[in-house]
């Protein structure tokens, strides 16, 4: 949920989960860049508890809206037990290292979303189905329309989970190192950033794909692209 304050439109609410505890420097309060966040990838860590024990469990997602949908998989037997339970799912983008003249002032620069909140399974046949779509476009934009769509058998054997965005916090780390002006600053030593750039490589055909089967323009104009996963272009 998004409030505003002092004349600080669509800023984030802050709760005792999503406050800061440390370098708060690093956070980012506002929707805009909990979405920026969330659209630059496809990939989040869903923490549940699973027969009384925590479980992190990768999956993809589909931002949209105020609404956070995530396949359901393992996630939706803890649901199913205690439907009230709370989750956590997290965001990250690693854009680069951050290689000190000490061991100690090393770091990573990243782009980090955390979203709480109690999801809910989605049973609407459309709502899935809009769900499902925007989960696939948000991992391979043009193809809900190239490829077939899942009929209702498919459906009935999909879990798809919806979460409010309205309880999340963000938080940003760049910048280079800090010891450029400190004693450590005498060793001589390089000292900088190593950037970290995921780039879409050229597609690999299935094996028993016949050959005059074209690539599809919308995944062909994703080869050299690094506009998810890492630093965005």
């Amino acid at each position: 949920m998004a409030e505003t304050r002092n004349g600080e439109a669509d800023r984030l609410v802050v709760t005792d989960r999503t406050r800061l505890r440390r370098m708060r420097e690093n956070g980012r309060p506002y929707r805009a860049e909990l979405d920026k966040v969330l659209a630059a990838g496809f990939l989040c860590h869903l923490g549940v508890v699973v027969d009384g024990a925590p479980m992190v469990v990768p999956t993809v997602y589909g931002a949209t809206g105020d609404t956070l949908y995530l396949h359901g998989s393992v996630a939706s037997r803890s649901l199913a037990a205690d439907p009230g339970a709370t989750v956590c799912v997290t965001v990250t983008h690693v854009d680069s290292l951050v290689l000190a003249r000490s061991v100690f002032e090393h770091s990573v620069n990243y782009r980090c979303a955390m979203v709480y909140g109690t999801p809910r399974v989605v049973t609407d046949p459309e709502e899935k189905l809009e769900g499902l779509r925007v989960l696939s476009e948000q991992a391979a934009p043009g193809q809900w329309d190239y490829a077939r769509r899942p009929n209702r058998k498919e459906l009935a054997a999909t879990t798809l989970l919806a979460l409010s965005l309205d309880e999340a916090s963000v938080k940003v780390s760049a910048g280079p190192p800090e010891d450029g002006e400190g004693p450590d600053a005498e060793l001589g030593l390089w000292a900088g950033e190593l950037p970290l750039l995921a780039t879409w490589g050229t597609p690999v055909a299935d094996p028993v794909l016949p050959v005059n089967v074209p690539l599809p323009a919308h995944i062909a104009a994703r080869v050299g692209r690094t506009d998810r996963l890492g630093a965005s272009g």
